[in-house]
């Protein structure tokens, strides 16, 4: 990977119409100040357990719990996401964050990755061509120099792996039952924010609850993948662009996040 040098020019663009993956102790705080955060959910179908060499997969089990779709076996990935559009309600406007000291974990390490599976591009980001074309490094050899970025970006993964039950148990309390195709897009739950924000508060793990397991629906916007799937015994269903119920479906390629 090549190094790349990088500075921040507080143009503003990367503050602006997203959906910021938050821990869940970011979630409440967010939620708390009055902000908005959705709940994404994204299926990984696992019909098989994948070899124990396979990295890329042990990756994404430890951030994923066990579901099925009929009788498809499924992994379920589950993020909270701070969402807003035009400004993020944080931002001043000399283009500053008024919760400088308090952001999201996400934001600190921007423009970085979270997933060591994920090659860093640049033209993937927000930053105008100004904030790459510095003699400010940031990173070598796919590694940011600064140690506060490097320990954001762990703290993020251990997160990413320590509430995987937590938000089954989110999940559970607010009945969201269907979810995207991985790779395709993102199934996205809207609950209002003193539902989300008590579901948050109650739960602390979920072995403290009485779970009911429920069968997930799949949803996509292709035809051929939701035939694919009934062929495999998986409930589904494919999306007609329109919101209901709470769920709305938004595909990979016009969802904007960081990290």
């Amino acid at each position: 990977m090549d190094d790349i040098n990088f500075q921040c020019v507080m143009c503003g663009k990367c503050c602006h119409d997203l959906r910021v993956p938050v821990t869940l102790a970011e979630a409440r705080q967010w939620l708390e100040r009055g902000g908005h955060v959705d709940v994404l959910c994204e299926a990984i179908p696992w019909p098989v357990e994948p070899d124990v060499t396979n990295a890329f997969a042990a990756y994404r089990r430890k951030r994923t719990f066990a579901a099925s779709s009929g009788t498809l076996p499924i992994r379920m990935s589950v993020t909270l996401a701070a969402s807003f559009a035009g400004a993020c309600p944080n931002l001043g406007d000399d283009m500053r964050c008024g919760i400088y000291e308090d952001r999201p974990l996400v934001c600190r390490i921007y423009p970085a990755e979270i997933n060591p599976f994920v090659h860093f591009t640049q033209g993937y980001k927000l930053c105008p061509s100004d904030a790459w074309q510095v003699s400010t490094p940031f990173m070598i050899s796919g590694i940011p120099l600064d140690s506060a970025t490097r320990e954001s970006i762990e703290q993020i993964r251990r997160a990413d792996e320590d509430e995987v039950d937590a938000k089954r148990a989110i999940c559970e309390r607010l009945r969201i039952d269907r979810a995207s195709v991985s790779n395709e897009g993102f199934l996205i739950v809207s609950p209002p924010r003193e539902q989300l924000l008590a579901a948050l508060l109650e739960t602390q793990s979920a072995d403290d609850m009485d779970t009911h397991r429920w069968t997930w629906t799949l949803v996509s916007n292709r035809r051929a993948t939701v035939e694919t799937l009934t062929e495999v015994g998986a409930v589904s269903e494919q999306d007609n662009g329109q919101a209901r119920d709470g769920y709305h479906y938004v595909a990979s390629q016009s969802i904007a996040t960081e990290g």
